[in-house]
């Protein structure tokens, strides 16, 4: 049985313009389908230290790095199940667990110094993780508007599209509004190509006919540049 909390796989990024985005929904028709839930608005809190350790860390591109943070599939109620998310990346492969929890529990759960709160192996990954770096908390809020589809004969190959990409350091909860300032430039999304193995003959095509090309990018981390051109700015004055 498939395991919906448990994720190996390989995420590869592109930044891509509507007009590419075109070709591709287009080229996608005869092999790919919509995701059940449609276009959705996917909302994260990111944890870290107080010195942003586990960000700074990430966007020195080391062969191992890690994050946690907990997800919402739209806007949050207290008593809506929520995400605990611990994401690990190893040599290119991204490894992710996750728990399902009330929103209020979850929070209380990511703000307590206790551990041992989660049952289970990914319930002790994560306590783990939470004792290791101590001092763990909420330090960005980002939020996306995503469409997201898969193959119809694989369907652990998918391709989303991200637009609208939005963060925040402050107002840190999943039951507050999605806004924020914007990460993308207009008329840009950004394309993640999830995948267990290798990439279908036909998308290497349409990418290479529309002089699309892989990119290293990371939502926390332009959302943390941006906060350390404030902070540089601040001090400047």
């Amino acid at each position: 049985m498939k395991n919906n909390n448990v994720f190996e796989r390989y995420e590869i990024k592109y930044l891509i313009t509507n007009r590419q985005r075109k070709s591709i929904m287009k080229a996608m028709q005869d092999y790919m389908k919509p995701d059940d839930y449609g276009r959705s608005t996917i909302c994260n809190i990111y944890y870290d230290t107080p010195d942003y350790y586990l960000i700074r860390h990430s966007l020195e591109k080391p062969v191992y790095k890690e994050k946690l943070r907990v997800r919402s599939y739209g806007i949050a109620a207290s008593g809506d199940n929520v995400f605990v998310e611990l994401k690990k990346k190893y040599q290119d492969v991204v490894y992710k667990r996750r728990i399902s929890l009330p929103e209020r529990e979850a929070m209380f759960y990511l703000g307590s110094d206790a551990t041992g709160g989660l049952e289970g192996q990914i319930g002790s990954e994560i306590d783990y993780f939470r004792f290791f770096y101590k001092e763990l908390a909420p330090k960005v809020y980002i939020s996306y508007d995503r469409e997201a589809f898969y193959d119809r004969e694989d369907d652990s190959f998918r391709v989303t599209f991200d637009e609208n990409i939005m963060w925040r350091d402050y107002d840190l909860s999943l039951t507050k509004p999605a806004y924020g300032r914007k990460i993308l430039p207009p008329n840009t999304s950004l394309m993640e190509v999830k995948t267990s193995g290798g990439m279908p003959l036909w998308l290497t095509c349409v990418l290479s006919e529309n002089g699309i090309f892989k990119t290293s990018f990371s939502k926390y981390g332009r959302a943390y540049e941006e906060i350390e051109k404030h902070t540089l700015s601040r001090a400047a004055v």
